[in-house]
């Protein structure tokens, strides 16, 4: 197992600034479906639930 680092740096109340070792990316939370300025998106289903494009 690798080692992994990431940093989240909350800019407003739905928007985060999230630095990894891949790089930066931006993302939005609109209700229960989060964007990604990588194209990824994430959608909350319920309480630990959740599915990614």
């Amino acid at each position: 197992m690798g080692l992994s680092f990431r940093k989240t740096i909350n800019l407003g109340k739905k928007t985060r600034l999230n630095v990894s070792k891949s790089g930066v990316s931006a993302s939005r939370k609109i209700g229960p479906v989060t964007v990604n300025s990588r194209g990824r998106i994430t959608i909350r289903l319920g309480k630990g639930l959740s599915w990614r494009q």
